[in-house]
């Protein structure tokens, strides 16, 4: 069977749809790679794309859509509700098929040394990739944000992994590296008041407390005048997604707000939903691999 490789480029722009599409064509055009999925969230000013494909092809799409995001975005220019510090903020590859996450920490080291020799982007390796316990999480990689950053590189715990210890004048720095599957998942409130949607992530984030194997931080979504919860799940098994709908909801009551809404941000593994089937359907039994019809059929 062919080796198959997730990437899930995000990029610093969810507002102008021509920078979008343009990435999403430039996507397309390399052969062994599949776009299955890219949304734009105008608040955020950010895109995510999901692509599939062999280890070769994943490289090259890799390494192009940064060099069109660097040519199409100027991050001094850029402003949002999500931390950011690059163009392209992150690429993480992930092992579908036949791959081993020694193998995408290989191709994430060939793809960050070629963004920084051949677009003059430091590149700063993060989770399985990471050079130092210090990198592996990326809220600590992208603290400062792009306007800090040029600071940051100039310090000994931060120099880049690859290229110079200052940032490409507008497209910023490019985190890289390796990682298991994750599920972003927000939470919309029946509030405007981003201090609820801060106090109710406190609360639900592991770093400061609450559930393991969550990143979470409140932001306001301007075109909608609503507070939401914006969260990384990057252990569904161990943390699921219904455990962290539940304490957001719970939460919330406290504040006196509802939750009015959530959304699924990319692709997520179809366990991560059936879980939450399973658990609000009160399903006895249920066996995962014999009783969804898809499963079954593989």
């Amino acid at each position: 069977m062919p080796k198959l490789v997730d990437c899930i480029p995000n990029f610093s722009e969810g507002r102008d749809q021509k920078v979008v599409e343009a990435l999403a064509d430039c996507a397309r055009s390399v052969p062994g790679v599949s776009l299955l999925d890219y949304s734009m969230d105008a608040s955020h000013n950010r895109s995510v794309f999901t692509l599939v494909g062999s280890p070769e092809g994943m490289e090259e799409a890799a390494f192009l859509l940064c060099k069109k995001a660097s040519e199409l975005i100027d991050m001094t220019k850029h402003t949002g509700e999500h931390p950011r510090m690059g163009a392209t903020d992150v690429i993480p590859f992930v092992p579908v098929k036949d791959m081993t996450m020694d193998e995408c920490v290989e191709i994430s080291k060939r793809v960050g040394e070629r963004i920084a020799k051949e677009l003059n982007i430091p590149v700063i390796l993060y989770e399985a990739s990471a050079s130092s316990s210090d990198r592996s999480n990326l809220a600590a990689v992208r603290k400062g944000q792009f306007e800090g950053m040029p600071e940051k590189l100039t310090k000994a715990k931060w120099k880049p992994d690859f290229g110079e210890c200052k940032i490409h004048p507008t497209a910023g720095v490019v985190a890289v590296g390796a990682r298991m599957p994750l599920v972003a998942f927000n939470v919309n409130l029946s509030t405007s008041d981003v201090a609820i949607a801060d106090k109710i992530a406190k609360k639900v984030r592991g770093s400061s407390g609450g559930l393991q194997f969550v990143k979470g931080m409140g932001v306001y979504l301007e075109e909608r005048k609503i507070a939401q919860v914006s969260m990384n799940l990057v252990n569904y098994e161990k943390t699921s997604i219904y455990t962290v709908f539940e304490l957001i909801k719970a939460e919330a009551k406290r504040w006196g707000v509802n939750i009015i809404g959530s959304e699924l941000i990319g692709l997520a593994p179809s366990k991560a939903l059936i879980d939450c089937a399973e658990y609000y359907l009160q399903i006895e039994d249920f066996d995962f691999n014999k009783q969804v019809l898809e499963n079954h059929l593989l």
